[in-house]
């Protein structure tokens, strides 16, 4: 099997679990690449994840002034590995790429077993430009199905944009006419 990040041949190794239950426990990133990925510590918001604290970070402050909750999960840093990840599986259309978190988010996803998961949805363009929907691509990859809830509107990319930019841009996504809203 080789890296699906470097192309590295590496060894596959046989477990008692995988033989018993025929699954297949193989990484797909040799132990160099995995490394270069920094999983968020003990030490974070509690809402979105920002590292380095230990109580509620200003920006999750100042949305909870103006209403707004925030609740974001992370699993890993965006650190340089995470963007030449992203920049490869978004931009370069590297599908196979979407196997790469697979066993990690499955695991994560488990936690919301009961919910129904809405996947954030491309514009037609941008679906049409990158040929996939990188979440869409990730939550299979993963083993779970997801609603086809949301629609959005053209507009320029938020990785166009700046931080201020992000933060001041309305939510471009609209429930998908005759469309039945889950409760979880």
């Amino acid at each position: 099997m080789k890296c699906l990040l470097c192309g590295q041949t590496m060894k596959a190794v046989l477990t008692f679990s995988s033989l018993l239950l025929l699954k297949n426990d193989a990484s797909c990133l040799c132990l160099d690449c995995d490394s270069t990925f920094d999983r968020i510590g003990e030490e974070n918001c509690p809402n979105c994840m920002k590292t380095g604290l230990s109580t509620k970070c200003q920006d999750c402050q100042f949305w909870c002034k103006e209403g707004v909750e925030v609740s974001h999960r992370a699993i890993f840093i965006y650190n340089q590995a995470m963007k030449v990840f992203f920049s490869r599986y978004k931009f370069d259309g590297d599908f196979i790429l979407r196997k790469v978190f697979a066993s990690v988010l499955s695991e994560e996803l488990k936690k919301y077993k009961e919910y129904q998961f809405v996947v954030i949805p491309l514009s037609p363009e941008r679906l049409l430009e990158r040929g996939f929907n990188q979440v869409e691509g990730l939550v299979e990859a993963a083993g779970f199905s997801f609603q086809d809830l949301l629609e959005k509107r053209e507009e320029r990319a938020s990785s166009s944009k700046n931080r201020s930019e992000r933060l001041a841009t309305e939510l471009p996504f609209f429930v998908k006419s005759g469309v039945t809203i889950p409760k979880k």
